[in-house]
Order: C-alpha cells, then structure tokens, then sequence
C-alpha cells in the first residue's frame, strides 16, 4: 500500500445477519486531509468508522494506516483517536486532567504533560482554562476541549463522529470554520462522519458520499454539487428538483426528455445508456431557475408553472411552483429584479440545458 496515504482501505466488507453494511469499500485519504463521509442514517458510515477505529473487525478486506495493515490492531494500539457526538469528557476531571488523561495512561512525566496541555490549548483558542470544569464551559469550548485531548496525542487520523450533532444551530455554523481551522493548523487527517451535507460541504476536501453500504461518489465538495455522478448524488446534495420523463433525442452531450406532463426540456447527460424511448429524470437546482419575462435566451428549456407559495429566506425568498401536479422549488433573489408573483399565478421557469442533469432512470 502506498504510504503517502495516512489511510487505505481495499474491499472493505461487515455483514450483520447476511446484510452487508459495508460492501466492498474502498478509500484512499491522503495526509493531511479532510476527508468526509456523508450519507443518511443506516448507510453504514458509522460500521465503517469502528472499522477504521478497532472497535470491529471486517468480514473481508483491508485496513491500512501509513502503509500499516491495521486489521488485526486492537484500537488502542492503532495511530488513531475519536471524538464523539456526547463528548465524553469527564465531569469530575479538570479540563487539565480531561485532555492530559490519554498521556498520563502513556505514562509521559508530569513537566511534559503540563507542556503539551499548555500548547494544545492556547492551539485550540483555550489558554489558561486547564483548571476549569467542564461544566463551566459553554458547548463550544467543551468541544474544543473534546477535540484538544485528541490532538494532544499527536494520532495519524482523527475519526470524528457526527460531533456537532447535539450543537444548536448558530453554535453548529460557528464549530464548522473552527474544525476546518483546527485541522489545517494541526496538519492531521481528519475522518468526519454526518449526514448534514452542509458540514461536509464546508468542511470537507473530499467527501464520500454513501448508500446502502457503498459510495456512490467520492468527489470534492464542488464536484459533487456540480457534477453528481447518480441520481442519488444529486438529490441527497444540496436541493435538486427531479422532473421525470422520456428521452426524445439525443445531440451532443444534451438529451431533450419529454416531461410526463408532455413539455419538451432538455439538460446534459449524466448517464452513459441514455437513447430515445429511455426513461430518464432530469434534476435542476433551484437556483438554476430563471424567472422568465418577455422571451427566452437561445437553447434555454423552458416550462409553465403555477405558483403555489412564496417564503421569505433572508437573501431569498423560496418559490414553490407546481406543474401537473409535481412541486418545483426555486429562488427568488431580493434585489428587485425578479417579477412580483401572486400565489395561484403563472409563472414561467426556465434554464441552460447546460446546468441540468439527465440520468437514465428505470422503466415504470
């Protein structure tokens, strides 16, 4: 295995009761990256991070960290630690004490210890509280502190599981630049698991992207919000509007699909077995969707709509349309220039053919 990889793994498999959760996955995470897997619940991404941690042992493939084969360390002899959504820090402990607990099992001296708790917290925007309480800390900085214990360890990976979930919201925004800060001023591999795909859309310089046990992608963030490579893909990241249909023709790399509502659109093709007579679903973003006025730019596909609501979103506002019945979601900016829209009103949405996407879908 190459060892400029902090992490490798080939052909990873975990059955529970002859269900693979994880099947045949493989990776490759570069040093120094950050690198997440993004996926709903039950798509397996937490098996595959206690595979990664020790905590269980794959039914086939391998594990390899700096070119090490890893399958049969046990956790606490692997180069790697982790942070938990609850935290885990201990309440009758100091800060002090919380993150100098996996060096003082290590058996570093005491001058040592107090060296390295002082570095890694004025590294983590913490100086001086080595001896607070945890619980005199706010939510942020007990995250911090979470993280501080890891990194003081100096691990090869950092494998972080869904650690913001029990964050409020402007608290999750806020620890999302931190982490990313924290990773790049430490130089560890970070391998982050979530199922927001705003964490790892932010975060992230990889993400997988995962289902029923595979990856679907693995991309960079941009990559997968402009070039999903399936249909998953491109509705589980970021919003997406699916229109289903039939494939007329095919010129180039666009496909013209005839919706079920008859209108004629076209985007550019995603899916290597598109054909006339082949079902197909094109997906748009919303803020791909032009408010049309009194004509059409050349080449762009255009269908009528009926307004259903307007909701205010600060910088936007969210328009929901219908057409034959089918919702269709765009933005509307604030700047004066979109047309004033009534609910129950026509409105006309069109778009570049070059930013949808055509994937082949199955026959009804």
């Amino acid at each position: 295995m190459p060892t400029e990889s902090d992490l490798s793994c080939s052909g990873l498999v975990r059955r529970f009761d002859d269900h693979p959760a994880v099947d045949r996955v493989s990776l490759d995470v570069p040093a120094g990256t950050f690198f997440s897997i993004l996926g709903p619940s039950g798509c397996g991404k937490t098996t595959l991070l206690r595979l990664l941690a020790g905590f269980d042992k794959p039914d086939a493939g391998d594990i390899f960290i700096r070119g090490q084969r890893m399958n049969d360390v046990a956790p606490n002899k692997r180069p790697v630690n982790m942070v938990f959504q609850h935290l885990a820090l201990f309440p009758t402990m100091t800060v002090g004490d919380n993150i100098g607990y996996g060096l003082k099992r290590r058996k570093a001296p005491v001058a040592e210890r107090r060296k390295r708790i002082a570095r890694v917290l004025e590294q983590v925007g913490l100086p001086g509280l080595e001896n607070r309480n945890p619980q005199e800390l706010s939510g942020g900085q007990r995250q911090r502190v979470a993280l501080a214990r890891c990194l003081v360890l100096e691990p090869t990976l950092l494998l972080l599981d869904e650690p913001l979930g029990a964050l409020d919201l402007k608290l999750r925004e806020q620890m999302k630049i931190e982490l990313k800060h924290l990773q790049k001023q430490f130089g560890t591999t970070f391998v982050y698991i979530t199922h927001d795909q705003s964490e790892a859309m932010v975060m992230s310089d990889q993400v997988a992207v995962m289902k029923s046990g595979r990856f679907d992608q693995v991309a960079p963030p941009e990559d997968l919000y402009r070039e999903p490579a399936t249909p998953f893909v491109a509705g589980f990241v970021g919003d997406n509007n699916r229109l289903a249909g039939k494939v007329v023709s095919v010129t180039g790399e666009l496909a013209s699909v005839r919706l079920d509502d008859g209108a004629v659109v076209s985007g550019r093709i995603a899916s290597a077995d598109l054909a006339p007579g082949a079902r197909a679903e094109l997906y748009v973003r919303p803020e791909s969707l032009a408010f049309s006025g009194e004509g059409l730019a050349d080449g762009f596909s255009s269908m009528q709509t009926r307004v259903r609501t307007t909701l205010f979103d600060g910088a936007n506002s969210r328009v929901e349309a219908e057409t034959n019945g089918q919702a269709i979601f765009a933005r509307l900016p604030q700047d004066g220039s979109a047309p004033s829209l009534a609910t129950g009103g026509n409105l006309t949405l069109s778009w570049d053919p070059n930013l949808a996407r055509v994937f082949g879908a199955p026959p009804l």
